[in-house]
């Protein structure tokens, strides 16, 4: 079983590599909640995440027996880039397995460290099948991303240096997707200082260890499907459930647009960017999921950085939608001289600013006579966006708004 010991000589192979991440006082959410919130961000660490620590670990380890056979992983990024790094440190080939659906960045970073890239399957738990056969078959040595107790003592080298800075937390909040790195923390974390909770958080869509963790028993999904591909797990190790059953005090489920909603504060009131799965923990407190008395010291893991443009994007969009910064109409007026002039005129009276504009008189969902005007507008709020639809109303404008 993983022990202190374990972790603490873990943390000795890794300290001269790894970056001693900030554990950083979060005032803005420490306000906003009334909790005294740390944020210990491993987006900033070497590779963008967490994993390294666990992966440099291991094949420090197999170095150290002189190992030379190379290694072989699945990940869907964060894990690979890890392995990456760590066996071209120690001279080992490397081979990661990615599922097809992996954003470029990711592949590109790997392949940018040295190691082979093959894309076989839709999800993590394919690309792993695939892997673990391919290493047997190449007679290398396959690096777990959670089921190793070497990748599980690295991972919980974050909540040695959680505790240095912050020694009387009373809570810790992990992501939670294999189950790696908060086994390791949870064992560190129950060793050093029993009296701090441990909280983990998983997606709604990768509920598996979750489950598992309700029924004390090992449950996999079907499939997966949620922005945090970092905790996009389908299959629950019993291995790690262990130590979530013996360590973990609660687990908490979070949806899509939560963890949107957090990736989008971080990024605007923190100043921090983190990708999905980082941002489980703090979508968690940001609606409510954890209950712990006030002022309570909460350290809460960002565990990864490397989101996808795209995604982020895409993110970006819908928040200002939901949070009423921007409003998306498609506003039905007759086709004739002056009527966009109207509509327009109407908006800058109530001071909505338009960001982007198209016109369609050629749909055949319209009548004749009619065009369709597409308007985004950056606006105020709420109550903002009631005046824009009173005003429209008034003036006899048909209009539907996109969400």
């Amino acid at each position: 079983m993983l022990d202190l010991k374990q972790i603490e000589k873990a943390y000795k192979r890794v300290s001269e590599i790894v970056s001693k991440t900030p554990f950083s006082y979060a005032p803005i959410l420490s306000e906003l909640t009334g909790y005294e919130i740390y944020l210990k961000k491993e987006n900033l660490q070497q590779t963008g995440a967490f994993k390294l620590r666990g992966a440099f670990n291991k094949i420090a380890i197999l170095a150290e027996e002189g190992s030379r056979r190379g290694v072989v992983a699945a990940s869907a990024g964060n894990h690979a880039q890890g392995v990456a790094f760590a066996a071209r440190h120690f001279g080992l080939d490397a081979t990661i397995v990615m599922p097809e659906s992996t954003p470029l960045t990711k592949v590109q970073g790997v392949r940018e460290l040295g190691a082979e890239v093959i894309l076989y399957g839709s999800n993590y738990d394919e690309a792993y099948g695939y892997a673990t056969g391919y290493a047997s078959e190449k007679k290398r040595e396959f690096v777990h991303p959670f089921t190793d107790e070497a990748v599980m003592a690295g991972q919980g080298t974050v909540a040695i240096e959680m505790l240095d800075e912050v020694p009387d937390l009373d809570l810790v909040v992990v992501p939670v997707g294999g189950g790696g790195l908060i086994s390791g923390i949870a064992t560190l974390i129950k060793e050093k200082a029993p009296s701090c909770r441990v909280t983990g958080v998983a997606a709604e869509g990768a509920p598996a260890m979750a489950k598992s963790y309700s029924k004390r028993r090992a449950i996999d999904s079907t499939s997966v499907r949620t922005i945090a591909d970092g905790i996009a797990v389908r299959d629950t190790s019993p291995v790690t459930l262990g130590y979530l059953l013996k360590y973990v005090d609660e687990m908490e489920l979070v949806c899509e647009d939560e963890i949107a909603n957090a990736i989008l504060f971080l990024l605007e009131r923190q100043k921090v960017l983190v990708e999905g799965a980082g941002a489980v923990g703090v979508a968690a407190l940001l609606h409510g999921k954890i209950r712990m008395p006030k002022g309570s010291k909460i350290g809460i893991v960002l565990s990864g950085g490397n989101i996808d443009v795209t995604m982020l994007s895409l993110i970006i969009e819908k928040g200002l939608i939901k949070s009423s910064r921007k409003m998306k109409l498609i506003v039905t007026l007759v086709d004739k001289p002056g009527s966009l002039m109207h509509f327009t005129e109407l908006l800058s009276k109530v001071s909505a600013n338009i960001v982007q504009i198209g016109y369609d008189r050629t749909s055949t969902d319209l009548e004749f006579g009619d065009a369709n005007v597409s308007v985004d507008l950056e606006t105020k709020g709420k109550e903002h966006q009631e005046e824009i639809r009173e005003i429209l109303k008034a003036h006899g404008f048909a209009f539907v708004e996109e969400h």
